[in-house]
């Protein structure tokens, strides 16, 4: 009986005789314990293509002159590990989760692979943390939520799979969550909402499906928000009044149904990009949409939409790229996009499109890319095409056009693509067709009613790896000097 009280007092003194052992090397550690995980981490890369770790990473130098780490002033302990970039190839060592001071880690675009060592969770001053660009698997670690600091999370390009831990959700001082182009797939958290301080949510190119949560339409914070490239499906979900700050939306290529919420973008003053195309949107385009004069970047093309294009579209007078094809748009194209003088691009194929190409379009001397192909355009191409000195892309395929070829347009130094291919086109090639033309890769002119001699001066287009002229009523041979041209592929007419 008299042993009976020893044993659990001996039990108790072994454990706190183990925990003061524990607790004293705790608190004893040091820059050396910062320099043995690091010297772990080397340890663990086994390609370094530049011997930027072997060469550099050297117990004779102090660990806070090593390329890629930092040290903090007060506790001259490792605070921030930059890798990014340096082509290394290996797994990450338990021992990276000693870094204990550690604030940031930034490993991006190198070839890391495997998954990560749950020691890592012992990181809470973490506040930046980018993976991206390498090669890990597995599922997005659960632990992930304890690190209470974190402010940047960027897992993006990697192989991780499965579905969004609710972890996550719990980070409130999170400002950007960047997990696209990954195999993540199941629904997006309601609970997403919660990140109160979230500014930018990347969750591109994966496979997530369900419906769009309103909660992510919640968040004041939000800047920016790219969902494209995934299967959700559903309408796309209000705008609510507290989310002013909301610069760029991105649903593209989704299965996403219904209309254009119309009073979203009561909301949205500074909306400078609206991705929508690809996806199964019907309706009309929505008036309000006009009132976002911030707009740079509009893209609705690929959907079931129907109507008119809104002359309120002269509104957006800041907007650079309009794309609306391959659409049910009916009606001709509004005159009123003469006020778009930022446009650099106007994409309107595939519609129902009818009347005159209206002259205005002359004046947007920005413009680098038009395409009108695939409707049922008429009248002439306006002469005023000739004054458009950033040119470089002209799509008129498919229409009704008739009347000569502006001879202008063979003037435009950046010219690379003209396709006039099955209109009604008459008259002759201008003389100086190719004189000017540097850059013109491919000339498609086939099945119109042009006539006359095939210009020599094509053949001073060098580039020049296309001309179809196949269709039309030509006289006389293919000039022989086209031979010069080693790529050309001649498509109608008889060579001399």
């Amino acid at each position: 009986m008299g042993n009976t009280r020893f044993i659990p007092i001996l039990m108790v003194a072994v454990l706190l005789s183990s925990f003061m052992i524990s607790f004293s090397t705790k608190a004893a550690t040091n820059i050396n314990t910062d320099q043995l995980a690091l010297l772990a981490l080397k340890a663990r890369v086994n390609s370094d293509p530049q011997n930027l770790l072997a060469t550099n990473w050297s117990t004779v130098t102090s660990v806070c002159n090593w390329i890629g780490v930092a040290c903090g002033s007060r506790h001259k302990r490792v605070t921030a590990l930059n890798l990014v970039g340096m082509n290394l190839t290996g797994t990450i060592p338990p021992h990276l989760g000693n870094l204990s001071f550690l604030a940031r880690l930034h490993i991006g675009n190198n070839s890391f692979h495997g998954s990560l060592p749950i020691e890592m969770a012992n990181l809470r001053r973490l506040k930046f943390l980018s993976l991206k660009n390498n090669n890990f698997n597995g599922e997005i670690p659960s632990w992930f939520g304890s690190f209470i600091e974190l402010q940047n999370l960027s897992l993006s390009g990697n192989n991780y799979m499965g579905v969004i831990p609710s972890s996550l959700c719990s980070l409130l001082k999170l400002e950007l969550l960047s997990l696209y182009e990954n195999n993540l797939y199941g629904q997006i958290p309601v609970a997403i909402g919660n990140l109160s301080s979230l500014r930018w949510l990347y969750l591109q190119k994966n496979q997530f499906s369900g419906f769009i949560p309103s909660s992510v339409f919640n968040i004041s914070s939000l800047v920016n928000i790219d969902l494209s490239d995934n299967q959700l499906i559903g309408s796309i979900p209000s705008v609510q009044l507290n989310i002013s700050s909301l610069e760029g939306i991105d649903l593209t290529f989704n299965n996403l149904t219904g209309h254009i919420p119309p009073n979203m973008f009561d909301y949205l003053p500074k909306l400078k990009g609206l991705y929508l195309s690809g996806n199964q949107l019907s309706g009309r385009i929505p008036i309000g949409l006009f009132k976002c004069q911030k707009l740079e970047l509009l893209s609705l093309s690929v959907n079931y939409l129907e109507g008119i294009i809104p002359g309120e579209i002269g509104n957006l007078t800041m907007l650079k790229e309009l794309y609306l094809g391959i659409n049910n748009l009916k009606g001709k194209i509004p005159p009123q996009i003469g006020n778009l003088l930022s446009l650099e691009i106007l994409s309107l194929p595939k519609c129902q499109l009818i009347g005159a190409i209206p002259s205005v379009i002359g004046n947007l001397t920005s413009l680098k890319v038009l395409h009108f192909s695939f409707n049922i355009l008429t009248g002439n191409i306006p002469l005023q095409f000739g004054n458009l000195p950033k040119l470089e892309e002209l799509y008129l395929a498919f229409n009704s056009i008739s009347g000569i070829i502006p001879p202008r347009i063979f003037n435009s130094s950046n010219v690379r693509f003209i396709v006039l291919t099955v209109n009604q086109l008459s008259g002759y090639l201008p003389s100086n067709t190719g004189l000017w033309l540097p850059k013109l890769e491919i000339l498609e002119l086939a099945a119109n009613e042009l006539s006359g001699l095939i210009p020599v001066s094509i053949s001073n287009a060098s580039r020049l790896t296309i001309l179809n002229i196949d269709g039309n009523s030509f006289s006389g041979y293919i000039p022989i000097d086209l031979g010069n041209l080693r790529d050309l592929q001649i498509l109608g007419g008889r060579s001399e």
